[in-house]
């Protein structure tokens, strides 16, 4: 296999995590397509430049997207001793931490539900609706609790 068949190959697949990153979690595509570079790229850093070369994005709708994937903790910058650049990179903990602050925070809707309860009533269907969705985000939370991705 020639290396443009393999690259053709690793832009397809970084295309399928945009898509991905599209339909279920409505990222923009340039999102998903950084994200899926970042992951599948050797080394594992690349400068901006880089990114908008590879997946045909202007410099100024990259800025913006890493800026908010740096905010929620799944890119960082990285610096290179002696080179002005500066270079992107997923952590390799990047996934776990951001899921764990996402199952954190269902824990905040427990609080929200016992209020929506008592506005409710605390019987009838409007109180059963909040229930279930607090059982289910409750659900949700016990079961990552109870098995932790493997490192």
């Amino acid at each position: 296999m020639s290396s443009q068949d393999n690259q053709d190959e690793v832009l397809r697949w970084v295309e399928r995590v945009a898509t991905f990153c599209v339909e279920e979690w409505a990222l923009p595509p340039i999102t998903g397509r950084i994200l899926g570079l970042l992951m599948i790229c050797d080394p594992p850093e690349r400068s901006a430049g880089q990114i908008a070369e590879t997946i045909k994005a202007s410099r100024a709708s990259l800025t913006s997207n890493m800026r908010f994937l740096a905010a929620i903790g799944l890119v960082r910058k990285v610096r290179v001793p002696g080179d002005r650049t500066t270079y992107y990179r997923i952590e390799d903990d990047a996934w776990h931490r951001v899921i764990q602050r996402k199952l954190d925070s269902l824990g905040a809707f427990d609080g929200i539900a016992d209020e929506g309860v008592k506005l409710a009533g605390g019987r009838g269907p409007r109180s059963e609706r909040i229930r279930a969705a607090q059982q289910s985000l409750t659900w949700l939370r016990d079961i990552a609790a109870r098995n932790p991705p493997k490192r």
